[in-house]
């Protein structure tokens, strides 16, 4: 009997035992079992140059990137969209591409990457039919987004993607500086880069990044790549698409692209860095060309027309000034929209490459070309700093406009916090009734912060190392600068 109460009850505590471990086990089970269904469902595309444009060894290779990215200046530049890397062998093309990187912050969703077929003629961009990228450094999604580029230029060339390693090089990059993303993969056959870039546009907002893919010239003595290849840097950045026509890029299309999107949408343009092959890890008899650009700003830039407008209006106003007085008859039905927004600027004059004159305001009082047309005045007139420019000196003058951005206050704890806020902007102090400001191309007079904030105090008419203590009121803005 006592036997039987034994034997009952160790049947019992194993059935409970197991209700218990099927209970707790159900939903792990569950969960496991549905990642297992999705890794199935999975399509990847393996890695193709992986040991070769770059090494197979994640610590290795997360290594090599970081290395890139350290030697690479940060530049501060506001609201990153778009940006021109290389896509070579990581010895070769890597520590350009890490100026590009080095920009990023942790802040984009989608990202759009655009390159050339090297091994597959057809027409249009072709999108992969894979969910995934594979790098040693793990798995990237591919975005749903895909599926609503409807417009007939998108195709699926399988073999474009096989091989193809101008999408690939970027990715390690991208995995290095951001922690959840997915990409547009998009392999360039023979497409017509304004079209595509109106495909494209919209599925850009403020969390989406551009990549275009690209090398430069092939193969030619350093010297004549070097000149060559000026016709990517200057045009690029410039958006000039005249020049363009003169440069040779693999990713040509690529850029042109990315530099449509940049004209359509008013960002400005960048050169990062430039080198070649015989500058990283190659002889200088035939060599490869290498670029880092970036764009940036917001829909708020002006474009090239919108600046051109305004600075035409500021030399039409100084003319009509310094001639009778009076200031130009402007209609406006012929001004362009942005300009008749609110905007803060400044108009600056110099004459042989010295200030002449520089007035402007910081924050939007009146319309933009309305801003344009009184700054451009005061600049010649009423700056206290300077006689009032006369006619005869127009010749020898070039005008210079800095559209401003909203300030904003900021917080520090002491002068090192201080120096890591401002580094790059315009910058405007106050204590009391002292105040002044600098625009940010002063940075390039005064490039060391120390240097930089002891002349802005005693342009404020405080002692110099005022600024070393917290009594300061400073406050921050960019720019958009354009000149004749």
């Amino acid at each position: 009997m006592e036997l039987n109460r034994k034997i009952t009850v160790v049947i019992v505590l194993v059935v409970v035992t197991l209700l218990v471990i099927y209970v707790w086990r159900g939903p792990q089970q569950e969960e496991q079992e549905e990642k297992e269904k999705e890794h199935q469902e999975m399509k990847i595309r393996r890695a193709a140059v992986s040991g070769t444009f770059y090494p197979s060894s994640p610590g290795e290779l997360k290594a090599l990137i970081t290395s890139y990215i350290d030697q690479a200046p940060y530049l501060d530049l506001p609201e990153i969209h778009g940006i021109v890397c290389p896509h070579a062998g990581y010895i070769y093309s890597g520590p350009v591409a890490g100026h590009s990187y080095k920009q990023l912050s942790d802040q984009y969703d989608t990202i759009i990457i655009m390159g050339p077929s090297h091994y597959v003629w057809f027409k249009g961009a072709s999108i992969p039919d894979c969910t995934h990228y594979e790098t040693p450094l793990g798995l990237v999604r591919v975005s749903e987004k895909v599926n609503e580029l409807k417009n007939s230029i998108f195709v699926t060339v399988a073999e474009a993607h096989t091989k193809e390693h101008c999408i690939e090089v970027q990715l390690p990059f991208l995995q290095s500086v951001l922690t959840d993303f997915e990409v547009i993969p998009l392999v360039l056959g023979d497409v017509n880069p304004q079209e595509l870039a109106s495909a494209l546009e919209p599925l850009i907002d403020e969390r989406t990044l551009v990549i275009a893919s690209s090398d430069l010239s092939h193969y030619y003595p350093y010297e004549e790549a070097v000149t060559l290849d000026q016709n990517c840097t200057e045009a690029v950045p410039g958006l000039d698409f005249e020049r363009i026509q003169a440069c040779e890029a693999c990713g040509k299309r690529a850029i042109l692209t990315l530099m449509h999107l940049a004209r359509e949408k008013g960002w400005q343009g960048k050169l990062l860095d430039y080198r070649n092959s015989g500058d990283t890890a190659g002889g200088k008899d035939r060599v490869v060309g290498y670029m880092a650009a970036a764009y940036y700003g917001s829909e708020e830039y002006l474009n090239e027309e919108e600046q051109e407008f305004l600075l035409h209006l500021a030399r039409q106003t100084l003319e009509k000034y310094l001639t009778d007085g009076t200031l130009p008859e402007v209609d406006e039905s012929q001004i362009p929209e942005k300009l008749k927004q609110e905007r803060a600027c400044f108009v600056t004059l110099n004459k042989k490459g010295m200030l002449r004159g520089c007035i402007g305001n910081l924050t939007p009082e009146k319309e933009l070309y309305k801003s344009v047309i009184e700054n451009a005045v005061n600049a010649a007139v009423r700056d206290p700093r300077f006689n009032p420019v006369v006619y005869e000196e127009l010749p020898y003058i070039d005008l210079e406009i800095s559209v401003l951005s909203l300030p904003q206050e900021i917080s520090y704890t002491d002068s090192q916090d201080l120096i890591s806020k401002i580094k790059g902007k315009g910058v405007t102090i106050a204590a009391g009734f002292n105040r002044a400001t600098f625009l940010p191309q002063v940075w390039e007079q005064l490039p060391a912060p120390e240097e930089f904030l002891s002349h802005l105090c005693r342009k404020a008419g405080l002692p110099s190392d005022f600024w070393k203590g917290n009594a300061l009121k400073v406050e921050v803005y960019t720019a958009q600068v354009f000149g004749e």
